[in-house]
């Protein structure tokens, strides 16, 4: 029997999972799980939290928690998140596991004592007040770019520029605020380098790849391989297994991937299983479904592990699919630009299957894809309620109707019959080739379109006006095969929608091998009750989602406006002037007697301003944040000696003197109680 080890990337345990993860590797790995287990083959489906790396104990700092306390949160949300999907792995474990950490260990060792590892000393920032060296989330400086104050040592986040932490100016520790300094520190790199002929060896030997995996490798291999450092120097991860390594953990990219063969080991372990048959046996297929932003790992860097060690097999496929985007902006977890799965689940508690469905016709495969709650809407009305349940309900319902629901005998076929019996008997093999080729939408595609066979059989014989009882008996035998074929081949997209139809036929679950058999369900077997498989959504639903969005995307534009606020440098001072420059300046104060727009103009007001001596008229370019109304009446300070300026066709003489806020806004310098006009400012 064909053994299959197919794992899903580990997610970091410092979120819940949303619909970008799912849509990204989640479901097209339990599509192609679900459909190989139908097949009859041996399959491990692995997957778990990475619980190690900078972006837990950054999560922790944040929260004011330890690092074991916020895995162990998000490990659990995550896991009941996934189970209560359907998502069928056979284990979902985690990384801070003493097994893994042990297993790492032993890899790492074995490939230390083959000389794998170059030793390298080079110098790191250091926090001599925290006495650690920082991880590049851990430096905070102003960007040589933009000039934020608060750029972080890899990525500043408002200008978006990717950096060093050397590249910083002013840098300061998030851990302690003080100025690191460079300090020397060993690590051990992985030679990718002089790894590189056999790492494209592997590479160009699957051309059967996809394109934007085959590209992304090239493209890293065109450039040449460079030596990566397997350790870290960290509090948090798998200890290095060397003497005299007190603060350093593995790269949480060595240790992380290792996780698959930890977990299976934990599965074999638990089912009288041996775990070498699923990673050691050269016949067994192993497949990583992932996203983009991991192709270089499973392609690369984790391959090139493997090799070093020596005993394992490596990847068959990597069908890494792009990212899904949502309502027209990227998800972004820092922004809670997502749709949550346990949030969906909680208010959508009967709707999993629609939610599988809309990312797997809109799936990521070849190029980002969107999300809208929209189409979400669309795609449930039109083809799950319209097209999908509207032929298993009918099939069902008329079963009911006209034979109190017993499946009735098959009598004379006529050509519309045999052509619908043939037709049902290709799906299943087009179905699989589909998804065995890793071409998700297609399979879900030929899923529907047996659906749309269905409908179009019951509206060319139209059994509802048919008179004759042994050819209604007929067609409803041959709606009632096509619907357990249909439960069967959309059991790995809709398995909770599959599990209905079983039951409403009465049917036990079936292989694949049984899909599309014109005898599936014999003459005389006895139906259920029947229920909808699918309900409108309605548009007040849709609006609520929509709404809730809008309102975190406003809160995300003044966050942001907020910051850029906060990080606004104060502008340079000018020049130094001599008190004789100063003196010459006229300011004065006056009192505003009359105020209006100037015509043509979406800037200036126009002022009549009381000097103590005259009324003159100035104009100011204030009208986007004053109006004439509340002008009046204000005492301002202003340059009474100002050259006179025509603008609009209007001559002003003096300039109303204002401060600039962070966010340019304007403030009035007013005397800080009434004084007589003319009073000059000194």
């Amino acid at each position: 029997m064909q053994k299959y080890t197919v794992t899903a990337a580990l997610i970091y345990a410092n979120g819940p999972i949303h619909i970008g993860h799912l849509a990204g590797c989640y479901i097209p790995a339990d599509i192609y799980v679900r459909y190989l287990r139908s097949t009859g083959a041996d399959v491990a489906f692995i997957s778990g939290t990475d619980e190690h790396g900078v972006p837990i104990t950054v999560k922790a700092r944040l929260e004011g928690k330890t690092p074991q306390q916020v895995v162990d949160f998000y490990y659990e949300q995550i896991k009941k998140a996934f189970s209560d999907f359907g998502i069928s792995f056979d284990i979902y474990s985690r990384t801070s596991n003493q097994s893994h950490h042990q297993l790492s260990q032993e890899i790492f060792s074995t490939m230390y004592n083959k000389g794998f590892f170059d030793e390298e000393t080079n110098e790191q920032y250091y926090d001599e007040v925290a006495q650690q060296f920082l991880a590049d989330r851990y430096i905070v400086g102003e960007c040589p770019n933009c000039g934020n104050p608060n750029a972080y040592g890899d990525q500043c986040e408002r200008c978006g520029s990717t950096l060093s932490p050397t590249e910083l100016k002013n840098p300061h520790s998030t851990l302690s605020g003080s100025k690191p300094v460079m300090k020397p520190t060993k690590n051990w790199y992985l030679p990718l380098d002089r790894m590189q002929p056999e790492i494209e060896k592997y590479v160009n030997s699957h051309k059967e790849w996809k394109t934007n995996v085959l590209g992304q490798c090239q493209s890293w291999l065109k450039d040449g391989l460079r030596p990566r450092a397997m350790t870290r120097d960290l509090d948090w991860g798998v200890k290095v297994p060397l003497a005299d390594t007190d603060g350093k953990v593995l790269y949480v990219w060595f240790d992380a991937p290792i996780g698959y063969i930890t977990f299976t080991k934990e599965w074999a372990d638990q089912n009288g299983k041996n775990w070498e048959d699923y990673w050691k046996n050269k016949d067994t297929k192993l497949v990583h479904f992932i996203g983009k932003d991991n192709i270089v790992f499973h392609c690369i860097i984790f391959p090139a592990m493997l090799m070093a060690e020596g005993s394992y097999i490596l990847a068959d496929n990597v069908p890494a699919n792009e990212f899904m985007n949502l309502e027209g902006d990227k998800i972004s977890t820092s922004k809670n630009w997502a749709v949550w799965l346990h949030e969906y689940i909680e208010e959508f508690p009967d709707k999993q299957d629609v939610l599988r469905y809309v990312l797997s016709a809109n799936a990521p495969e070849t190029k980002d894809s969107e999300f809208t709650w929209k189409d979400y809407q669309t795609r449930n009305n039109s083809e799950l309620v319209g097209i999908f349940g509207n032929f298993v309900n009918r099939a069902l319902v008329l079963t009911h109707k006209n034979f109190n629901g017993v499946v009735p005998a098959k009598g004379e076929l006529r050509e519309v019959d045999t052509k619908v019996l043939e037709d049902l008997s290709n799906f299943p093999k087009e179905i699989g080739g589909a998804i065995t080729n890793y071409k998700f939408r297609e399979a879900l595609t030929l899923v529907m379109d047996l659906a749309r066979l269905g409908n179009k059989y019951l509206a060319e014989t139209e059994p509802w006006k048919e008179k004759d009882p042994e050819r209604v008996g007929t067609i409803m035998n041959i709606a009632i095969q096509i619907s357990a074929s249909l439960a069967i081949v959309c059991e790995p997209f809709l398995p909770f929608t599959a599990a209905k139809i079983f039951e409403m036929l009465n049917l036990d679950p079936q292989q694949w091998e049984s899909a599309g058999r014109i005898d599936l369900i014999t003459a005389g077997h006895k139906l259920n009750p029947t229920e909808l498989l699918f309900t409108k959504i309605e548009d007040s639903v849709v609006e609520k989602q929509v709404q809730r969005l809008a309102e975190i995307k406003l809160k995300n534009e003044v966050d942001k406006k907020k910051r850029e606020d906060e990080t606004k440098a104060v502008p340079e001072l000018k020049a130094a002037i001599q008190y004789d420059d100063f003196a010459k300046l006229d300011i004065r104060v006056g009192t505003i007697l009359e105020a209006e727009k100037v015509a043509k103009s979406d800037k200036l007001l126009k002022f009549l301003i009381d000097d103590g001596i005259e009324k003159r008229t100035i104009l100011s370019g204030i009208a986007k944040y004053f109006t004439p109304e509340e002008m009046i009446g204000k005492q301002v300070t202003f340059l009474a000696n100002l050259a006179p300026r025509k603008m609009m066709g209007v001559e002003s003489n003096g300039m109303i003197l204002m401060a600039e806020d962070r966010d340019g806004s304007l403030a009035l310098l007013q005397p800080h109680k009434a004084v007589w006009n003319g009073g000059p400012v000194s």
